[in-house]
């Protein structure tokens, strides 16, 4: 057999969560499809699926050893799609094209904090002058996939209620501009990465998810809106913590501000 040189093989476990994050792009533009197509509710689940499949890939890879830069260069891209793009053509193609100019500069601006947000993000990873429990513990700003799915919060309000309050142009604007705002600053919000529980409590944890399964299957909209009210509850408790904790804002390193200019 020809020798094979060890730089033309590529394992499959790092496959695996590249895989997962092709299919998560997938989401991203299929939402995007949907939206053109008129298909709110279709569009929605898209998104949440893509936040999902975002979750698995980094824990995936890490269990199977299969990090890689390859690997975390293609999530950034993916979430920049997924997370980025598509919420705005959603909000855009659903509300917002009504105030015209406006609704679309919104949209530019809710992507470019995305990409602000990831690119920061990417940075602050690879320094090592971060307080790491610090980093551990807290994002600095809304996570990607929490901040794309708080976008589109007005639209899943709306699928539970029917209330025309939740797609009046003006109202969209300004909560998807706060959003854009919170994803793109230095407040400090849970990362939930070291989050566990004792051992005494994990058949409770256990019928926790099983409850939470049903209540997505039998009643989606309401689920998330509760899932999405409690998210918004956490920011302002991350906050407060942090500072307990750490005694200052979440910032930007030095690195960042050099960087920037």
């Amino acid at each position: 057999m020809p020798h094979l040189n060890k730089r033309h093989i590529f394992p499959i476990r790092s496959l695996v969560p590249n895989s997962i994050t092709v299919l998560a792009i997938c989401a991203g533009m299929s939402a995007m499809r949907f939206a053109i197509l008129g298909r709110w509710e279709g569009a929605v689940l898209a998104v949440l699926v893509a936040g999902v499949l975002d979750g698995l890939d980094g824990r995936i890879a890490r269990l199977l050893k299969g990090t890689s830069k390859f690997g975390a260069e293609l999530d950034s891209l993916s979430d920049i799609v997924s997370f980025g793009v598509a919420p705005a053509v959603i909000m855009y193609s659903w509300v917002l094209k009504d105030v015209k100019g406006i609704g679309w500069l919104l949209a530019l601006i809710f992507t470019t904090a995305m990409a602000l947000r990831l690119a920061r993000f990417n940075t602050m990873s690879a320094d090592e002058t971060i307080n790491a429990e610090e980093r551990q513990d807290y994002f600095s700003g809304i996570p990607a996939p929490a901040s794309a799915a708080l976008a589109l919060w007005p639209m899943i309000l709306y699928f539970l209620t029917d209330m025309e309050f939740f797609r009046n142009p003006v109202f969209c604007i300004v909560y998807m501009g706060v959003i854009a705002g919170l994803t793109v600053s230095n407040v400090p919000t849970f990362s939930f990465k070291k989050m566990s529980i004792k051992r005494e409590y994990v058949l409770f944890y256990l019928l926790g998810i099983a409850i939470f399964a049903t209540m997505l299957v039998t009643n989606i909209w309401a689920t998330m809106s509760v899932v999405g009210l409690v998210y918004i509850i956490t920011i302002p408790m991350a906050g407060v913590y942090h500072r307990r904790k750490f005694g200052k804002p979440s910032r930007p390193s030095d690195k960042d501000k050099q960087d920037k200019k």
